[in-house]
């Protein structure tokens, strides 16, 4: 198989829970496509590909790398035209810039905040080290002290959710009837806590809770790969 996915994991090889991988397998099962999953640490990233990236997902299909969950998407778009489109035309690629960039500045400091130690304690030693030590150098803080202050973003994470919930009265997914890369964007963030951390942010009866539940179980199933923490 020529198409490889490189994918950042923890000590189990098989537990891959960056929200930029899924992100990505999500867009390979939209378009039907196999594909070898390559597990990586993070201390290993640098040796893959002759150093071809710095962070993953890497995808390479045959004599093509590309980087980045975004770029992925449009390349799987244009190098596969025949099968279901990921964004249905420009505007669709304008929303998913829209989406990616509220899903990054409000659900991904929420999620460190709230599973930086269940991240970390999913490492193994060395990743531990090189984890703990960049981590604390961006976020200024210790691990324990961000990890406490992810107590109070579990009380209001809900919250953040009540424009797409007020949507999803109106349609079962982000792209409308069906899913699109917009919707893989939000569900890689959740998914990122419900592979690491485990901790529960949505009621039961919450419809972005089904709407989670609707993707988790989208393409055979394929975000129930890995196990809730």
């Amino acid at each position: 198989m020529t198409r490889k996915l490189y994918a950042l994991s923890g000590a189990d090889r098989t537990r891959q829970f960056s929200p930029h991988v899924w992100k990505t397998v999500m867009s390979l099962a939209h378009k039907g496509l196999d594909y070898e999953t390559i597990p990586v640490a993070f201390t290993e990233i640098p040796t893959i590909e002759d150093g071809g990236t710095a962070t993953l997902p890497l995808l390479r299909d045959g004599e093509r790398l590309v980087r980045d969950s975004f770029d992925i998407a449009l390349y799987l778009d244009d190098a596969y035209p025949d099968r279901p489109s990921l964004f249905a035309g420009d505007g669709g690629k304008a929303m998913a810039r829209f989406i990616e960039n509220w899903t990054q500045s409000t659900l991904h400091m929420a999620v460190t905040r709230i599973a930086i130690l269940d991240i970390h304690n999913l490492l193994g030693p060395a990743d531990r080290e090189y984890f703990r030590r960049s981590r604390e150098e961006r976020l200024g803080a210790s691990l324990e002290d961000i990890a406490a202050a992810g107590k109070i973003e579990i009380e209001g994470f809900a919250k953040k959710f009540q424009p797409l919930r007020n949507m999803l009265k109106k349609q079962p997914f982000i792209g409308g009837e069906g899913p699109l890369f917009s919707d893989y964007i939000v569900f890689g963030a959740l998914q990122w806590l419900r592979t690491t951390a485990g901790t529960k942010v949505l009621e039961s009866d919450d419809p972005v809770a089904d709407w989670f539940n609707r993707c988790l179980d989208l393409h055979g199933g394929v975000g129930h790969r890995v196990t809730a923490a």
